[in-house]
């Protein structure tokens, strides 16, 4: 067969590879029909038209509270010439859903009787028949098609098959899915394991359990399976005996313990092996004893593309479901984004309303970052013969989150402070609460992001060496004329984050000339790598005599990590950073930390609401409790030429290289 000729990463478009799948499999012998209770059956896709057995209502009912009457016995009430009715004669109490009486076929409301006596009422207006009345099959009628083949059972439909007389119907089986997790170095999470160097906690199949569960499928999931060409034959073989769709996870490369491919050889037939897509590009689709294989990448948003581009569509089809589309907007692109030629890019966006349009910020791209997943609200595709979209560009981008929590975001892009996630964190915390989309692309990227109208504010900490002054001179620079709030969020502590101990000695910028000193930098734009720059300049050390200053990070906390993990000996970044991680810490300078606003947003509810929680004293101390910074401006409006305020003069952005030499390590506090 033409499936037999599959190549190893011989990419092919997702479309198609699920069309291989479809004709490959045949769905009529592999999902099977079963009779369950109607009351059961939400959720549910029916396997055969249903008839209604009983008619609903079965009798004619009133449909009001009053009087049951024969209509023709009132044709000849009139306003101011009233007809008198006797009761059980000419008519008959009823209430809201009781059998008519014989030789009634109307109802009039209480409301339009006058109460004659005990046994009599008068009436001005006359009726006409069924007025008021729920006739015999109004709703459903005896025979009738009730529900067709292949529908997805409703909560509603539940009344209408119990009205109907209908106390059990067939439905399709629910797709079964069994889910391996492989590899040597995952860790059983249900161990609670604490991994070491080489180790991940394995957390893929849980991803794929509760997707999976969300489309009506049933899951399994088995315990991880070491890199073993037996075991995991084994493990394929019995998830074979028992489910309609097997996932492998990881193995699905060509590195050496990738067996994916090869088990799935040995089971039956690969009919897949690489998508035109980034990420998710190792994807692999075959068959065995009918039933559907899956290899699934290791890499967590990998893993995720396969499993909502490749598993999603499959398992709605064997299901007879339609696969629902996520619902679309067209966004505005903050930042340009280059795509590779030929494949599918998909791109995870922070996305919120800026004035009257939609603004996406690309988060980062990684296949190995499943945060971006957690913190993206929208998901676009690159097309396959693009080579990438300017900023500025539109795009189509899938809604991952409802559009009413879009309207409540407020989106934030620029340099990256620990104190954004208290405020994210408050912020949700509210009555009616925001959601703060907050972009890491540095200070000077905040300020472009400004200038195009596509936040609402951007964190900016940008220190002039000629006016001592932070952030106005770049912001005369940069955004002439725009009228800009500019409001003090804290004032923090930057230095050298350095292992427990500060094995290599650290006391100043010069030790970065050292040769056995490897440094992690932070990027291009950043207001801490302007200020690296700005000191090392003082310390008359050249950009490429520090190793490690082509080496870039995005956050504070990433540059930490790197010196906790030993990929580096120090990097410069705030206190917050080096204390949340038990890292120890040089000072160099306190800066300002602000954010810049536009002033047409000041009195936007969510504007507002962000600067009331920042001149609250509950924020404040919780900023203070990070650690290494100062509140005493947070929440002021900040002028040209402040500079630290109260600070300056004590410990500026400036530090002499005298007083960089007496600095000594801050011991981690706890």
């Amino acid at each position: 067969m033409e499936f037999q000729r599959s190549v190893y990463l011989t990419t092919i478009p997702i479309a198609e590879a699920v069309d291989r799948a479809k004709q490959a499999l045949d769905r009529e012998q592999l999902i099977l029909r079963e009779i369950i209770a109607s009351q059961e059956a939400a959720g549910r896709v029916t396997a055969a038209p249903v008839f209604a057995r009983y008619s609903s209502p079965t009798f004619h009912s009133a449909a009001m509270d009053g009087v049951a009457v024969n209509a023709q016995a009132t044709f000849t009430a009139r306003e101011g010439r009233a007809l008198e009715l006797k009761k059980d004669k000419d008519y008959h109490p009823v209430n809201t859903g009781d059998a008519l009486p014989a030789g009634a076929n109307a109802v009039i409301m209480i409301e339009h009787v006058v109460q004659v006596d005990e046994d009599a009422i008068a009436i001005e207006t006359p009726t006409f028949p069924w007025q008021h009345v729920r006739r015999i099959g109004e709703d459903i009628v005896a025979t009738e098609l009730l529900l067709p083949q292949n529908h997805c059972v409703t909560p509603y439909d539940i009344g209408a098959l119990l009205s109907a007389g209908i106390w059990e119907i067939q439905v399709w089986e629910r797709v079964r899915l069994t889910i391996i997790p492989t590899g040597d170095e995952i860790l059983d999470f249900t161990t609670r394991p604490e991994p070491q160097a080489g180790q991940v906690v394995e957390s893929n199949s849980q991803v794929f359990k509760a997707l999976g569960q969300s489309w009506g499928c049933e899951v399994e999931c088995v315990p991880p399976v070491r890199d073993d060409l037996d075991l995991l034959s084994q493990a394929v073989h019995k998830a074979l005996q028992r489910s309609h769709i097997v996932i492998i996870g990881a193995g699905s490369s060509a590195g050496a313990k990738d067996f994916t491919r090869t088990v799935m050889k040995r089971a039956g037939l690969v009919l897949v092996h690489g998508i035109a897509a980034m990420p998710g590009k190792p994807s692999l689709l075959g068959t065995a004893q009918g039933r559907l294989l899956v290899g699934a990448p290791g890499y967590p948003v990998s893993a995720v593309i396969c499993f909502e581009e490749l598993v999603r569509p499959l398992a709605a089809w064997l299901g007879r479901r339609i696969a629902e589309d996520r619902l679309k907007i067209q966004v505005e692109l903050t930042r340009k984004t280059p795509s590779k030629l030929g494949v599918q890019e998909f791109i995870r966006l922070a996305v919120g309303r800026v004035g009257t349009k939609w603004v996406a910020t690309p988060l980062a791209r990684g296949a190995g970052m499943i945060t971006t997943l957690t913190r993206a609200q929208a998901l676009a595709r690159i097309p396959v013969h693009s080579e990438g979209v300017e900023a500025g560009a539109e795009l189509e981008a899938e809604l991952l989150v409802p559009r009413a929590e879009l309207e409540r975001t407020i989106v934030s892009v620029g340099s990256h402070d620990n104190t954004l996630d208290l405020l994210t964190n408050e912020l949700m915390g509210l009555a009616q609460p925001y959601r703060l989309a907050s972009t890491h692309v540095g200070s000077m990227g905040g300020l472009t992001a400004l200038r195009n109208q596509a936040a609402h504010l951007a964190g900016c900490h940008l220190f002039d060496p000629e006016t001592a002054d932070y952030n106005f001179p770049f912001l005369a620079k940069y955004l002439p004329g725009m009228d800009v709030l500019v409001i003090n969020l804290a004032i923090r502590h930057q230095g050298l984050i350095v292992a427990k101990g500060n094995p290599k000695g650290l006391r100043g910028v010069e030790d970065l000339a050292r040769p056995e000193v490897i440094f992690i930098n932070r990027q291009r734009g950043a207001g801490t790598r302007i200020l690296l720059d700005h000191h090392l300049k003082q310390a008359g050390i050249a950009p490429d005599a520090v190793r490690g200053y082509d080496k870039e990070e995005y956050t504070h906390m990433a540059v930490a990590v790197n010196v906790l993990s030993g990929a580096a000996d120090c990097g410069l970044g705030i206190f917050a950073a080096a204390k949340a991680l038990g890292l120890d810490f040089v000072p160099l300078a306190r800066e300002r930390y602000d954010l810049i606003i536009p002033r047409q947003w000041a009195d936007d509810p969510k504007i507002t609401t962000v600067l009331d929680l920042i001149r609250s004293k509950g924020l404040q101390e919780r900023i203070k409790e990070l650690g290494g910074y100062d509140t005493d401006l947070a929440g002021q409006e900040m002028k040209p030429g402040l500079g630290l305020g109260w600070l300056e003069g004590r410990n500026s952005g400036v530090i002499t290289r005298q007083a960089a030499k007496d600095r000594k390590p801050a011991e981690h506090r706890k």
